[in-house]
Parts: C-alpha cells; sequence; structure tokens
C-alpha cells in the first residue's frame, strides 16, 4: 500500500480561508486551456491511493464530521439529510456508521461506469472525491438518477429532493436528484472532478457524460453544473475536507483549489488562458521560526481507542498532531509488548508540514495477529522538542478470531407497491455488527446491483419500477466478515412476488458446463444470473434444439418470457 501523509485543516472559523497545496502540485496546468488544460489538471491530481471501500467511514471521520461539536460529540456532516448522526467517544467511523444506520454514496453513481457486471475495476469505485457519508433513505430515494431540478418531488426530506425533472434536464432520465443548496456547488465540484480524472470511462449511462475524453460533460450538464457552483460557491466545508481527502488518499481537487477553473474548461473563459498567478488561493507560505517548538497535539497520555477487529482484518483511526515551530522531523515509534499490532503508516513526519498546517492527522492501523486484550505506546519525539518533551499516546484495541457466520433465509418481500416493499429474512444465532442485503435489478441490458446495511431483520426497499425484476440476498457481518450469501429471493415484474421455484412453461436440461433446451417451446427474452445478479447468460430468443455453455455458479435463477425459476448449475 503506497504511504499517504495525513493533513486534516479543522478550521472553527466560517470566513473562507482557502487551502494550500504543495509547491509545484499544479505546474502542468500554467499557460493551458480549455482541451489542454483539462487534461494537464487530470495528470496533477489523478494518482492517489486506492482506499478500502469497508474502511471508508474510517477515513470519512476525519474528512466528513462539523468542526464544532454537538451535545459534546462529533457529528457526521451528512449533505444528503439534515438528521443528525452523532459519533460516540471511542467510536470508529465504522463503528458509528453502522449504529446510525448510514450508507456509502456515490455522487456519479457506480452504476454509470459498469463495464460487464464489474464496478470495482477502477479507482473511482472508492474516490473519496466522489462518496460521502449519506442518510439512507435518501440514498435508496436518489438511486442512479442523475442531477437536475426537480419539477414535481416524489421524495423531500428538506435538503434531497428526487422526483420528475424539469424541462430540458435529466438527459434522457425521467427523474433527477437535486441537492439542497447549500450543497449544489459541492457536488458541482465533485462532478468536474470525476468528468476530469475518469474522463477515458465507458460511461455505460450517458445522462451526463459522454464516452469521450472531451468535454467529456454533456452541454445540458456542464451549463447546470456551472450554474450550481457560481450560485454555492467554494465554502470553508470543501477547503477543509481538500486537505483531509489529500490526508486520506494523497491527492487534491483543483476545482475546489481554483474556483475559477471550470470557467476556463467549460464556461465563460473558455477563451482564456489559465495562469497560476491569476488564481485565488494556492502557494505554501512556510512561517517563521518565532519561538521555541511546542507540541500541542496529542496529550501526553492521551488514549486512542481502536474497538474490536477480527486477527489479520485491520481497523483504521487517526491521531491528530498539532505543533509548531519544530526545527527537525518528528519521529514515530510505537513500543509495548503488542508494539507489532499497531502500525502508523509513517514513522518520520518533516517539521515543514506541522508548521504550516493547523493539523495533522496520523493514520494508524490496528491489525491484530492473535486474539485478546491488545495494548501499545504510540511515542511521538524529536522536531528539535528536546529529550524531556516526548508525547506517548496509549493505543488499545481488542482482537476476535475470524468469526463463524450462519447463513441466513431470506423470506419472500411483502407490502409491495409500485415504489417499494419490505424484504425480510431470519435473524443470525450469532453476535453480529448488522446486515447487507445485496439487491439486484435487472435491466433491459444488465443488471445493476447494490450493497445496503441495516440493523433490522427488515428493510424497506424504495425506488422500486413495477416493470423491472428484482432479487435480493441477505448476509450477515461481524469484524469486517461477511456470511455466506441467503438464498434469492424474486421480486417480479409487476404487482406481486414470484418464489424463486415458481413454475416456468420452457423445458429445459442443465449439464456439466451446459444448459440445453428441450421440446418445440419458444421463448424471448431468456437470461440466467447467479445469486450475485451477475448475468452468466442472455440471449433474446431461445428454441428447442439450442445449446449453450454456462460456468459453474452453484445456485442460480432462470428467466424466461418474464418468468423465473431456481435451476443448480454445476
Amino acid at each position: 500500500m503506497k504511504k499517504s501523509i495525513a493533513i486534516i485543516l479543522l478550521s472553527m472559523a466560517w470566513s473562507v480561508s482557502y487551502a494550500e497545496y504543495k509547491p509545484g502540485y499544479y505546474d502542468a496546468m500554467d499557460g493551458k486551456s480549455k482541451e489542454d488544460l483539462k487534461h494537464a489538471a487530470r495528470g496533477c491530481v489523478e494518482k492517489h491511493t486506492k482506499l478500502n471501500y469497508s474502511n471508508l467511514p474510517n477515513y470519512w471521520i476525519v474528512s466528513d464530521i462539523y468542526p464544532e461539536l454537538y451535545d459534546g460529540l462529533k457529528r457526521w456532516w451528512d449533505m444528503y439529510s439534515n438528521n443528525v448522526y452523532l459519533i460516540q467517544n471511542g467510536q470508529t467511523g465504522k463503528a458509528s456508521f453502522s449504529a446510525n444506520k448510514m450508507q456509502r454514496e456515490h455522487a456519479v453513481p457506480k452504476s454509470w461506469w459498469k463495464k460487464g457486471n464489474d464496478v470495482e475495476y477502477t479507482p473511482a469505485y472508492t474516490d473519496m472525491w466522489n462518496l460521502y457519508p449519506s442518510d439512507g433513505p435518501a440514498n435508496q430515494a436518489k438511486l442512479n438518477y442523475p442531477l437536475g431540478p426537480v419539477k414535481s418531488a416524489s421524495y423531500d426530506n428538506g435538503v434531497t429532493k428526487v422526483g420528475d425533472a424539469m424541462s430540458g434536464f435529466g438527459g434522457g432520465s425521467s427523474k433527477v436528484f437535486e441537492p439542497g443548496d447549500e450543497y449544489k456547488g459541492d457536488f458541482a465540484r465533485a462532478f468536474f472532478y470525476m468528468a476530469t480524472v475518469y474522463d477515458d470511462l465507458p460511461w455505460a449511462y450517458t445522462y451526463m457524460f459522454q464516452t469521450n475524453e472531451w468535454p467529456t460533460l454533456r452541454n445540458w450538464a456542464s451549463s447546470m453544473l456551472l450554474d450550481w457552483a457560481r450560485q454555492d460557491p467554494v465554502s470553508q466545508k470543501e477547503i477543509d475536507r481538500n486537505d483531509a481527502v489529500e490526508a486520506c488518499q494523497g491527492n487534491r481537487n483543483p476545482f475546489i483549489d481554483f474556483p475559477q477553473l471550470a470557467e476556463y474548461i467549460w464556461g465563460n473563459r473558455t477563451s482564456d488562458v489559465f495562469y497560476l498567478k491569476d488564481q485565488e488561493g494556492g502557494g505554501v507560505v512556510i512561517p517563521p521560526i518565532d519561538g521555541d517548538p511546542e507540541l500541542l497535539m496529542p496529550v501526553n497520555g492521551e488514549a486512542v481507542d481502536f474497538g474490536e477487529a477480527a486477527i489479520g482484518r485491520g481497523v483504521s483511526t487517526v491521531v491528530q498532531i498539532k505543533g509548531k515551530n519544530l526545527t527537525a522531523p518528528l519521529s514515530l515509534r510505537v513500543t509495548g509488548s503488542d508494539r507489532a499490532d499497531f502500525i502508523p503508516e509513517v514513522t518520520e513526519i518533516p517539521a515543514s508540514i506541522i508548521n504550516t498546517r493547523e493539523v495533522y492527522s496520523l493514520p494508524v492501523m490496528f491489525l491484530p495477529s492473535s486474539k485478546g486484550s491488545k495494548t501499545a505506546s504510540l511515542v511521538i519525539y524529536d522536531g528539535g522538542l528536546g529529550g524531556g518533551n516526548n508525547v506517548t499516546v496509549r493505543l488499545r484495541g481488542e482482537s476476535f478470531p475470524v468469526p463463524e457466520l450462519s447463513p441466513l433465509v431470506a423470506y419472500e418481500a411483502s407490502d409491495i407497491s409500485d415504489d417499494s416493499y419490505v424484504a425480510s429474512w431470519s435473524a443470525a444465532p450469532e453476535i453480529i455488527d448488522y446486515y447487507v442485503l445485496n439487491r439486484v435489478r435487472y435491466l433491459e441490458e444488465e443488471s445493476e446491483g447494490e450493497l445496503i446495511e441495516c440493523n433490522e431483520t427488515s428493510l424497506l426497499v424504495e425506488g422500486r419500477e413495477p416493470d423491472v425484476m428484482e432479487s435480493y440476498t441477505v448476509y450477515s457481518s461481524r469484524l469486517g466478515c461477511l456470511s455466506e450469501a441467503s438464498n434469492s429471493v424474486i421480486v417480479a415484474a409487476d404487482t406481486g412476488v414470484r418464489g424463486i421455484d415458481d413454475a416456468t412453461p420452457l423445458e429445459f436440461e442443465v449439464g456439466d458446463g451446459f444448459i440445453r433446451i428441450l421440446g418445440d417451446t419458444v421463448s424471448e427474452g431468456f437470461y440466467i444470473v447467479d445469486i450475485y445478479g451477475r448475468i452468466i447468460l442472455d440471449v433474446d430468443r431461445v428454441k428447442g434444439g439450442d445449446v449453450f455453455e454456462v460456468p459453474a455458479v452453484g445456485v442460480a435463477v432462470l428467466v424466461s418470457s418474464g418468468k423465473s425459476r431456481k435451476i443448480m448449475i454445476k
């Protein structure tokens, strides 16, 4: 894994002060315009550390929390609702996420870049510039709709609106997602980043993007996003998050560092040349040494609790470091009998970084190798502080064997309406952290999957379309491990549910690596999906005598002429 230096600017002031980037970081953009400027911006920021999707909340606890406390606790900054989601003292990001039933949400939906049935092939899948903590119901409502102004809302929680698109918007989608006015610019700059860094993706949905490197954004989309960016300029929240994301994955969003950059590429300044010296923000100013070296954070003896982890499965958190007037690099070492189980991302921090940043956030991983309560100490020293001014942070965590989780039983859906249904399943017999529902929607040319975390044994699944068949399987999760998948339940594309064992008039034979159509029957819309929602065979029309090769996937669902049946492929 690439080593990254963790830096975060935490500001209690609401007046905007522009963030600072490393000298030379954007030099390739200087003197460029339009298409060449967009290409240069990509080269400056695209290289970054690919994060683990499951661990994103442990990074968001650095980048996406309010600067002020709420009832003495940290609070998630959710751009999809005004709900108060608190982080209890000592909680990891993942633990708080689970307790609050929050979800990981892609601003640009992952289904838009799907290749076959794979969405994880590109770093866009875990790029923090496209991922934000989200309220669950709002996430379910927005689905994979494009951004746009809503004419009539079918969902409105005061921040997120979903509904019919106003004329001229949506790019062919009848419904759109409209964020709150205070976040329209945030989403616009996220989409500008995605259209720049991932301009070579084969877009499966072209509501807002075109499959080309220039201009990538469709005209209606770039025009709307530019308006949103003008109406909602860069905020202190975005500036602070820019530093925090750089701390976590090693790159910045140039559309935050340079609020006018989008105008040079798509907007009203495309005929102008972009010069760094003319731009607001940026540049590093090294403060003078005007006193003795001091380490203000952390406090000596402070404790960091990593919570629970499975043996061999790591969980991460950060130690915040603040200092001034350092004259030498800060050194870090872990001591104690369990020191091998606690791993800081770096062992040395340059003095210039501590002196120029408000707060430095050091990622530390708890990766236990054996069962039990683990403790160690992180010692911070040097920096010109003198031998008697070392700071020690106590580290602790609890480790357990990798859990053995029983497969669950998924029940037929209930309370089905045109836009929702209730999925339910058996309770796990073991202690678990949460359940994961794998929802798969079978569209005309591909399937679309979505993982939803929940704490109960039932879930209201929203955003159903009556003419789209769905299925769901369920897992239990404990310490980052998943159980085997449950059986798959089909929600048919009509007003009711067809169980996966419903009879189908098509006659067929399944053999080793093949399926043969029998008799004189003819079937339209014939396809087979495995329990993970992957389409393994898709044929418009089959007839008796046809033979098709199929992989050995075990339990699968065969669909023909709109009816489904469970089969076993060995």
